[in-house]
């Protein structure tokens, strides 16, 4: 990998926010603790993939554009690689999958909270 690092902090972050959802029960019995923790990890998640890993691994960058009239732009821009190393590709794909499986999972736990009635959680569901 070009970028190991941005590549563990990926993963990190939004494994983490799964991990801590499923087994926060079994730690603490603060629901308010759990909450706040699983809000947390989401949020450093999308600061870097915004700002970190978005960037070094698939070349991704966007920002926000005020005119002369006051008219707020977002600016989305991509980079244009024809040709890929194999380590590149890798740590690609990894970014896009992180990007697609997660919220699948996360999908996944809000039907299974909704039909076993834990209202509680299904809070932190609608915040994710």
């Amino acid at each position: 990998f070009r970028h190991p690092l941005a590549t563990f902090f990926h993963l990190f972050f939004r494994v983490s926010a799964i991990i801590t959802y499923l087994f926060c029960d079994w730690f603490s019995n603060s629901f308010v603790a759990c909450f706040v923790t699983i809000l947390l990890l989401l949020s450093f998640d999308f600061w870097s993939v915004k700002n970190v890993t978005g960037r070094l691994l698939v070349g991704l960058r966007w920002w926000n554009q005020i005119d002369e009239d006051g008219k707020s732009h977002w600016v989305f821009e991509a980079s244009r690689v024809p040709t890929r190393a194999a380590s590149t590709e890798a740590e690609a794909r990894i970014f896009w999958l992180g990007l697609i499986i997660c919220p699948v999972i996360w999908t996944v736990f809000f039907f299974s909270t909704l039909f076993s009635l834990k209202l509680k959680w299904l809070v932190s569901l609608g915040v994710l």
